[in-house]
């Protein structure tokens, strides 16, 4: 992948100032879209089989700004999918009953089980993302969530779950144009939330969250893509190219037929 789409070595600083969110690899949207289409054929081949065998899962986590393109993203690369063996979960502001145990108690429920794709719209990262820049808890806790997530992912990979993070990154300016746009557009009016607009003012403190999130959480076993999002469909095809690629690694097939089939006659 080109370097402007990465997967950021562990270890690596990450500073999103030298990451351009409008690049597009010199991808038309035409062929973009093609390429796409392509993608999305293989993936359902790929899924069916994940879900026959079941033996492993694909847990996708997609962390973004407001208007940063996660619910598009879900639409458009997952268009065509088998809905029966994939499952959305759209992280909001925690409960009373998760808020009395520990952050990751209300995440881990919904990891993918065996044969399944998980896909996260925000994740246990919003504990290392609003919890830090709004000061929900002391500083003292959430430097300790970096160690408590990566252990919990390893888990997750050691028992046959492949992990995908993608961080949606888009301009500020970009995402005032998306704002404006729900504004604007009467069917998407009910998208537009006066509370994204306090957040939009700490956009600085957000972009200093995520590459902590994005330089202390990227490891072999659950990576970070840092994904140019300004254009939607070069994000689309950088995200289905990844998923895809994770796929195929993971030795998928269809599980042996029963023996002694070849005789078998359905019964009037």
């Amino acid at each position: 992948m080109s370097k402007q789409v990465i997967m950021p070595k562990p270890g690596t600083k990450i500073d999103l100032s030298t990451f351009d969110p409008d690049f597009n690899d010199d991808y038309h949207k035409s062929g973009a879209r093609e390429a796409l289409k392509s993608l999305q054929k293989r993936m359902r081949e790929l899924q069916a089989m994940l879900y026959a065998q079941g033996t492993q899962s694909l847990l996708i986590v997609l962390q973004a700004m407001d208007a940063g393109g996660k619910d598009g993203t879900i639409r458009r690369v997952f268009e065509g999918v088998n809905p029966q063996g994939v499952r959305v979960t759209s992280f909001k502001k925690p409960t009373e009953e998760e808020l009395a145990h520990d952050f990751l108690w209300r995440v881990h429920q919904h990891t993918p089980r065996k044969g399944f794709i998980g896909i996260f719209n925000r994740s246990h990262y919003e504990d290392v993302l609003v919890v830090r820049v709004n000061e929900l808890v002391p500083q003292s806790v959430w430097e300790k969530r970096y160690d408590h997530i990566n252990h919990f992912e390893k888990l997750l990979a050691d028992s046959g779950t492949r992990i995908l993070k993608f961080f949606l990154h888009i301009s500020k300016e970009e995402q005032k144009e998306r704002l404006q746009e729900r504004l604007d557009i009467p069917e998407k009016r009910w998208k537009f939330s006066l509370g994204d607009l306090p957040v939009r003012q700490k956009w600085d403190a957000y972009m200093h969250a995520y590459e902590d999130v994005l330089t202390r959480c990227n490891t072999e076993y659950a990576p970070w893509y840092i994904v140019p999002a300004n254009k939607k469909w070069f994000r689309n095809l950088i995200i289905a190219r990844a998923i895809v690629e994770t796929l195929e690694d993971m030795n998928l097939a269809y599980p042996e037929p029963e023996a002694d089939l070849e005789g078998v006659v359905i019964p009037d």
